[in-house]
């Protein structure tokens, strides 16, 4: 689960000093100078392309991949590059192109450097490893033994690809080259491999120095769905539904049914969790809709976000700020770390891509904490790259950082909610189509 990862990622990040070394802009950015007065929509457009600069400004120059986050901490070292959080930021090149920030023919360059990249970087049975050198596509471990495989960080980079392969569907040399290569890389995943020689579960982790030491099997309810989907969509190494319904539905925090805040939760832990549990995998895979035997997704997200938003209100905790226009609790940095802030592990902070990714869900209560973020504490929390990572007006601490995993979603998930592109073009993904009936889900989107 990514619980585990965050608590190592908290051990690396709390013993550490934090240097911050930014991409200088030409001039320097001044917070106090964002545009004032703008319509819900200008607003929207604004924070998308801002934010789109962290995957294109702030880019790693020879592979393009997305940088692991904006400042350096412990011995990351300025050449990591971050898996997952590229493939946020290729569905964001994406928004980019259809928004016509960049042309069409830029972002198939790009985007070829990229898969190009990956052609030849490390992999194991196909699968990237969470962090690469973004120079050479070697493995950098993500801990003492987390040093292959990492099979969830590839699913979020694979949503994000088999995207591309659906938009760039133009019948010319660059754009065929790139859907071809994504499809090498797409069919090159051993999913198989990763039950363990057959066992009916999927796990997080193999390594050729390790083997499958770390012993993580992704059992729900967290962010790893889109893991599963993926696994059983694969046409060359498939995994049975019973993986599904054995492995990821079977554990003592999938089904939940109880209401909190007078609200009720289908699946997940008390109170939901952390709310990137409902983003990471929906940045491609659309919930409306879509139902199984064991929850309706659309109800699962919106109610996790509600009660999300109705315990900020509620601030059993009393910490500064919160409120109806100040909510959203998910993992992030915070005042003395990194952790996986939910109502279950709140220390007071704040973190906008929570209710940002949000907006499908719940866009009127979205659009109010963005007028918060942006208009009220936009001098502290605006920058080059959009909103900063999280704040803890408690605390009076305000992040200097950005993660890659964390602005992805905000441009992608509000491009969701203003015209659903990236659900469709994941959606339109035949073998997709074929792995969520195999199973067991119904699809039927308004």
């Amino acid at each position: 689960m990514k619980i585990f990862k965050i608590l190592t990622l908290l051990l690396i990040v709390s013993v550490c000093t934090v240097q911050a070394q930014k991409k200088k802009s030409p001039v320097a950015f001044n917070p106090a100078d964002r545009p004032k007065n703008l319509s819900d929509s200008a607003l929207l457009d604004l924070v998308q392309k801002q934010t789109f600069r962290y995957f294109w400004d702030f880019a790693h120059p020879v592979s393009g991949l997305a940088r692991e986050r904006s400042n350096v901490a412990y011995d990351y070292g300025a050449e990591v590059v971050t898996t997952g959080g590229s493939g946020f930021g290729i569905m964001a090149v994406i928004v980019a192109t259809e928004r016509k920030w960049i042309t069409r023919d830029t972002a198939v360059n790009f985007l070829l450097k990229m898969v190009k990249f990956l052609s030849k970087a490390d992999a194991y049975h196909g699968v990237f490893p969470h962090w690469l050198n973004g120079s050479t596509g070697k493995t950098i471990p993500f801990s003492r033994k987390d040093d292959g495989a990492d099979l969830v960080e590839s699913s979020f980079l694979l949503q994000g690809l088999l995207c591309v392969r659906q938009y760039f569907d133009g019948d010319n040399p660059h754009e065929r080259e790139l859907r071809n290569r994504i499809n090498w890389l797409w069919n090159d995943v051993e999913w198989d491999w990763f039950t363990r020689g057959g066992e009916e579960v999927l796990y997080w982790h193999w390594s050729p120095n390790n083997g499958w030491a770390m012993n993580f099997p992704l059992r729900g309810f967290n962010e790893c769905l889109i893991t599963y989907v993926l696994a059983a969509s694969s046409e060359r190494y498939p995994v049975p539904a019973t993986v599904y319904h054995r492995g990821w539905a079977q554990s003592n925090f999938f089904k939940n049914g109880k209401k909190f805040y007078d609200i009720e939760l289908p699946l997940g832990f008390d109170y939901g969790g952390p709310l990137f549990f409902s983003h990471y995998s929906f940045l491609g895979l659309n919930p409306k809709g879509l139902k199984d035997r064991y929850a309706d997704y659309w109800q699962q997200n919106r109610n996790h976000t509600l009660i999300n938003r109705a315990y900020c209100i509620d601030n059993p905790k009393k910490f500064k700020g919160y409120g109806e226009n100040c909510w959203g609790l998910t993992a992030s940095d915070t005042y003395n770390g990194y952790a996986a802030h939910s109502p279950s592990e709140d220390r007071g902070t704040i973190t906008p891509t929570a209710a940002l990714s949000a907006f499908p869900y719940t866009p009127e209560y979205s659009m109010q904490a963005l007028k918060h973020f942006y208009y009220d504490l936009g001098d502290k929390l605006w920058s080059e790259y959009g909103f900063i990572d999280a704040f803890n007006e408690t605390q009076n601490w305000y992040a200097s950082s950005h993660l890659a995993i964390d602005q992805g979603p905000i441009i992608v998930m509000i491009e969701n909610y203003r015209s659903g592109l990236l659900w469709k073009l994941f959606m339109s993904c035949p073998e997709i189509q074929k792995g969520l009936q195999k199973l067991g889900f119904e699809s039927k989107p308004d």
